[in-house]
């Protein structure tokens, strides 16, 4: 009779340990799932640019947009809108122009967002690392049978670890390097050296040194949009992102 009260205490136990574990599965994936449950866009510059206010006449700019993601985009009119509201005539002559702004849009996809976080670190020009995955593991623990109850309890895990899959807190991200310049006022030279250093193989590197001079004070940063959302889809993301650059642009005029 001991024997086999002490085996209905074990199952009791097992069975606790198994909905013990499903059980905190679903509430870290209930959690996710409220908590990122409103789309989140943030648009973040890795340098601020100042224009100095200039005469009405003046405010000419020339617009130049390039796209080498993967992604189809259409901004390069939007900027142009965006620009406009702001008093700028958009001109199709740089020649003609005070101000150029030129864009580059680097990168558009799921992203880790401490990779989204190190390609606005780096800047204007910086390299920009591959979309970082968070992969989930089971614990260590989960793997034990120390107390007899590791297989119950791996099957536990695995109920939590398919509630998870369910619920992804995905964020998609847009990386744009911007350069705007500004053209000279008259009688004023500017002076610009430019520093290359270029792999050659493995094993070499080929340092590479010119000078110029100018007739455009050059402004550049990086801008950085990233959207944020419980199951997002890039369909969903991709407007917002899109937005989020065109106001970060337009603010700079």
């Amino acid at each position: 009779m001991q024997i086999k009260s002490h085996s209905n205490t074990q199952l009791v136990l097992i069975i606790f340990v198994a909905l013990s574990v499903s059980l905190l599965g679903g509430c870290a994936a209930t959690q996710t799932a409220i908590s990122k449950r409103n789309l989140d866009v943030q648009n973040k510059m890795s340098a601020t640019i100042f224009l100095d206010p200039v005469a009405p006449e003046k405010q000419t700019v020339y617009i130049q947009v390039r796209n080498t993601s993967d992604k189809e985009l259409n901004i390069s009119a939007a900027i142009a809108g965006a620009v406009s509201s702001h008093g700028y005539r958009v001109v199709n002559n740089p020649e003609k122009a005070h101000y150029m702004l030129q864009a580059s849009v680097l990168q558009v996809g799921k992203a880790d967002p401490s990779a989204a976080q190190a390609a606005l670190a780096r800047g204007y020009g910086g390299a920009i690392e591959g979309a970082g995955i968070g992969l989930l593991a089971a614990a260590a623990t989960n793997n034990r049978n120390n107390s007899g109850y590791g297989g119950l309890g791996l099957a536990g895990a695995v109920i939590g670890t398919v509630a998870n899959a369910a619920v992804k807190d995905v964020t998609y991200t847009m990386i744009t390097d911007l350069q705007i310049s500004e053209r000279a006022a008259n009688g004023v030279i500017v002076q610009q050296q430019t520093d290359t250093n270029m792999a050659q193989g493995t094993a070499t590197t080929i340092s590479q040194q010119s000078s110029s001079t100018s007739n455009w004070k050059r402004y550049r940063t990086r801008i950085v949009s990233t959207a944020n959302k419980v199951n997002l889809a890039f369909a969903e993301a991709r407007p917002e992102l899109e937005r989020g650059l065109l106001r970060s642009i337009s603010g700079i005029f």
